[in-house]
């Protein structure tokens, strides 16, 4: 009964049931407010809902067991029991449920897959393949179906019946780079090096299959050059991952198999058998699935593939990555553990899991974790970047500079486009510390590297006009930065509260009712807009926007100063201006952490200059294309409106296309 919500809905049905029967007058309020509501069904079934709408798996299989031993036939809470077992790692308890389940074709679709899946982890392939003969109810379940029977063949050593299954799967185009990964793989499995390095070096030539799965892409790329390593053939393995590393830039496993090739050091087959051919299956469909609403789908296929082969290092990455999205960073510090040390994928989960110690308030043990990261390789800047992003949450501004400071020696004389984030945030740690002197360069060398770079031109320009010094161009910089992210509200805010400082108070009105509306909830903006109002001469309505903004839990060195305004207004317009909170893209705020399944990131790559439109490129995605022209992939929803013809649908554009940018 941990959730608040919960406990809310308990005390009013408790209330409830005091007022509606007189017999409980006579009752104490610890009686009525101590009442176990769960006792009955439809109270723990109520109370395991609002538990798993809470994300709190726990809570919820609990309250869901409590309710079937009250109902124990009841069909419908058995099912969503089994998937939240498998959602929650426990295999062996959802498939006791399945079993229960096999009989019910409404359930089949789910429950045969899972005993599919647990023939294969008991190498009890016959069972198996007649589990997997199944023609589902879609494309989707009709391909992940088709796949795992291969895998089954395959362990059941029936190579030709596995080659024959995954050729005779027919569907739409997107079938394409999946049947010809898992077709490479079941080569390789099987000892038949030349064929399945020619269907390898197909996926990896084939751009349309990169832009529906990404993530099979690179694994396909990396794949490669792992067998062509083992094989003694170092340029076709360094080639190999050329070709990923083109696709992807910057992605920290390929950097990791790069070095270990070049050490001659490979890394054993990712898929040697048929338990992990089957993992690879529903890793390669749930990653390609991967985005917002679809976590539950997601979710399960990961943990099906997790519980197939435990130790595969890109299925923990991407459910500890799914775990930090839920907001759960007890759980996802405990997959990142997980992952070998031996894999290519450790390092970024080492960062991840730094970066989950400071969310869990543990400050001390995030610095000496991500520390020890750049001592291990002083060259990753991936790490400063996270250690930074630590030290500027916990305020350490003068360690903040001092690790910019050694990013940027480690750099040396010849920086490229990749490292301007490195100089904006020695900018910022030296403009918190009041040594403008020394951040100015710093923001001016981030735009020389990448010009036009929103975060830079909003930040720099703001802080110009906040200083009252080159006034045009900073309303220049801030003006473009919303250009380039008009529906970005931190951004916006600055416009506003810039035309605020230099009086313009109808514009900053405007503009600050705008980034209200973008980011609603934000206590600072909400107080922008409060002091708009009253400069504006529309006072009832400063009042209430300081209200709300006290409801927001501004910082606690805020709250006196907008009690003040609620108190006496502000001072006339002849009195000295006190100085304003700093609302540039808030970057005391954390940076973005390393992406992978699917997050946005500042540590994974550096986006290109932005153009008034944009040809795509064979392999993007529109998220993709984002990142690179806007500076941030999850600012595709902005492309998708400047580009009507789209319908909202992001799998509509293909290479040589010619798009608008917001």
């Amino acid at each position: 009964m941990r959730p608040t919500k919960l406990l809310m809905i308990a005390s009013v049905c408790a209330v409830t049931a005091f007022l509606a029967a007189p017999a409980a007058a006579q009752k104490t309020d610890d009686d009525v407010f101590n009442v176990d509501l769960t006792r009955s069904f439809a109270g723990a079934v109520l109370a395991g809902r609002t538990a798993e709408a809470d994300r709190d798996l726990d809570t919820a299989i609990e309250l869901y067991q409590k309710a079937l031993r009250l109902e124990p036939t009841n069909t419908d809470i058995k099912q969503r029991l089994m998937v939240l077992l498998f959602n929650n790692g426990d295999f062996d308890e959802g498939i006791a449920i399945a079993n229960e389940l096999k009989g019910d074709p409404i359930l089949e679709n789910v429950s045969r897959l899972a005993l599919g899946i647990d023939a294969i982890r008991q190498r009890e392939y016959t069972r198996a393949e007649n589990l997997l003969d199944y023609a589902g109810v879609n494309d989707l379940e009709r391909m992940v179906y088709g796949l795992l029977r291969a895998w089954a063949y395959h362990g059941d050593n029936k190579p030709e019946m596995a080659r024959t299954t995954i050729d005779n799967l027919q569907g739409p185009a997107w079938y394409g780079i999946f049947k010809s990964f898992h077709k490479a793989a079941v080569e390789e499995a099987s000892g038949n090096i030349d064929t399945a390095r020619r269907l390898y070096t197909a996926v990896i030539t084939d751009q349309n299959g990169a832009n529906t799965a990404p993530d099979t892409y690179i694994r396909a790329a990396m794949a490669l050059a792992g067998m062509e390593s083992r094989a003694g053939n170092k340029q076709k393995a360094l080639d190999a991952i050329a070709t990923g590393a083109a696709f992807s830039t910057g992605y920290a496993p390929l950097k990791a198999l790069r070095e270990r090739v070049d050490a001659g050091d490979p890394p054993n087959a990712d898929i040697r058998n048929a338990a992990e051919g089957a993992s690879a299956v529903l890793f390669t469909v749930g990653s390609a699935l991967n985005r917002s609403g679809a976590e539950d789908f997601v979710s399960l296929y990961l943990n099906f593939a997790h519980s197939l082969d435990p130790n595969n290092a890109a299925t923990l990455v991407m459910l500890g990555s799914l775990a930090e999205n839920l907001g759960k960073p007890e759980e996802a510090i405990e997959i990142y553990r997980q992952v070998p040390e031996d894999s290519v994928m450790h390092r970024v989960s080492e960062l991840q899991l730094g970066l989950n110690l400071a969310d869990l308030g543990k400050t001390e043990e995030a610095k000496k974790h991500l520390k020890n990261l750049i001592d291990q390789d002083p060259q990753d800047m991936r790490s400063y970047l996270a250690y930074g992003s630590v030290l500027s949450d916990a305020k350490a501004y003068r360690e903040m500079a001092d690790n910019y400071d050694l990013a940027v020696k480690a750099i040396g004389v010849l920086p490229n486009r990749s490292h301007w984030n490195i100089f904006f945030q020695r900018g910022i740690a030296y403009e918190r510390l009041k040594e403008w002197p020394k951040a100015e360069p710093n923001f001016e060398r981030a735009l020389e590297l990448f010009p036009n770079q929103p975060r830079v031109m909003n930040y720099l320009g703001y802080s110009w006009i906040d200083m009252n010094i080159n006034l045009d161009e900073g309303m220049d910089l801030i003006r473009e930065a919303v250009r380039l992210r008009p529906n970005d509200g931190y951004v916006v805010d600055s416009l506003g509260w810039a035309y605020y400082r230099l009086g313009d108070y109808d514009n900053a009105v405007r503009e600050l009712e705008r980034a209200v509306e973008l980011r609603p909830g934000d206590p600072t903006i909400n107080d922008h807009l409060g002091d708009a109002y009253w400069r504006a001469g529309r006072r009832l309505e400063a009042r209430f926007q300081w209200e709300r903004s006290l409801t927001m839990e501004p910082e606690l060195a805020e709250v006196p100063k907008i009690k003040q305004k609620l108190d006496q207004g502000l001072p006339d317009i002849s009195d000295p201006v006190p100085s304003a909170a700093k609302s540039s893209d808030d970057e005391s705020k954390r940076i973005e952490k390393p992406a992978n399944g699917g997050k946005k990131s500042d540590l994974k790559q550096t986006p290109d200059a932005v153009k008034a439109s944009y040809k795509v490129k064979p392999g993007q995605t529109l998220w993709m294309i984002a990142a690179e022209v806007l500076g941030d992939g999850n600012l595709y929803p902005d492309i998708l409106r400047a580009n009507p013809s789209l319908k909202g649908d992001a799998d509509l554009i293909h290479p040589g296309q010619i798009i608008k940018l917001p």
